[in-house]
């Protein structure tokens, strides 16, 4: 008898354990998720702070350096100042934070995934950030079209890398998820001469990236449209997710205004540990996409 084939529950999540799994399955697929890692207390420990963070910063407390306008939205109105969906710079703020991201398993699976050479990208561009992505009235977010992570900075000598997300609430269609195109890392995606934002190309950008020569089988979408093959990518509380800076992926936006989707998020780099002047400034433009 044939063998069921793995369960979406299952596709891509690994435990502490499987390493060497986790990184077979980012190499093929772009992404990979590891459970398991964390212990309740310190997802209650990097929560709290967190939302102290959020909550100092709407009160206006904080330090304008952690507050939210360039991830914001240009037609986001007043709600931005109302309400802080992101607080940047976490490292800064929480000792659980910065503890969950120097965990020796994140530690271990970076040093698989970009070698020795990896470093942490927290004190440029915007750190590790927490967003609150609820989907109610007082929100200014909505949700991110198409993109890769690489097309923020395609004139940067810091690709490849790998982003993470630290899940505080699992991901649902009520509260909204990540969409992916699973294997678009190996494309050899265009930069974006044309995008949502209009932000422009800097100079000196590479025309296209990705970890081989192969371009992708179709243009990649300004919006929200479907794309061939895309999937449905959920995670449960204290998932971590690791993504490729080449991989196609957008989020979905909640269905119900009374859900929350929080999460810790940040990346790691290879080459160039350095951003200077301008270029951190079209770095960051291109980055709020």
């Amino acid at each position: 008898m044939n063998t069921l084939p793995t369960t979406p529950d299952e596709f891509g999540i690994f435990l502490p354990d499987q390493h060497g799994q986790a990184e077979e399955f980012f190499r093929a697929y772009g992404f990979a998720a590891l459970r398991g890692v964390f212990s309740e207390a310190e997802l209650v420990a990097m929560e709290q702070e967190c939302v102290a963070a959020q909550e100092e910063l709407t009160a206006g407390r904080l330090h304008e350096r952690h507050g939210t306008e360039i991830l914001i939205e240009g037609d986001a109105g007043d709600k931005a100042n109302q309400f802080a969906n992101y607080v940047t710079y976490m490292t800064e703020l929480s000792p659980a934070v910065t503890a969950g991201v120097h965990h020796q398993d994140v530690l271990d699976l970076m040093s698989r995934l970009l070698h020795e050479d990896y470093w942490l990208l927290d004190e440029q561009r915007f750190g590790v950030v927490y967003q609150d992505a609820r989907p109610g009235p007082e929100s200014s977010y909505t949700r991110i079209g198409w993109h890769s992570d690489w097309q923020s900075g395609p004139h940067l000598d810091i690709w490849p890398a790998v982003a993470f997300t630290f899940h505080l609430d699992a991901t649902s269609p009520a509260n909204g998820f990540l969409r992916v195109v699973p294997g678009s890392h190996h494309w050899n995606t265009p930069a974006p001469f044309l995008n949502i934002n209009d932000a422009l190309v800097p100079a000196g950008s590479a025309e296209a990236a990705g970890h081989t020569s192969q371009p992708p089988p179709s243009q990649m979408p300004l919006r929200f449209e479907r794309v061939p093959g895309e999937i449905a990518l959920y995670c449960d509380r204290g998932d971590i997710l690791f993504h490729d800076a080449y991989l196609w992926h957008s989020a979905a936006r909640g269905t119900d205004d009374e859900t929350r989707r929080r999460h810790i998020r940040g990346s790691f780099h290879s080459g160039a540990e350095e951003l200077q002047g301008e270029h951190l400034a079209d770095f960051v433009k291109n980055a709020a996409r």
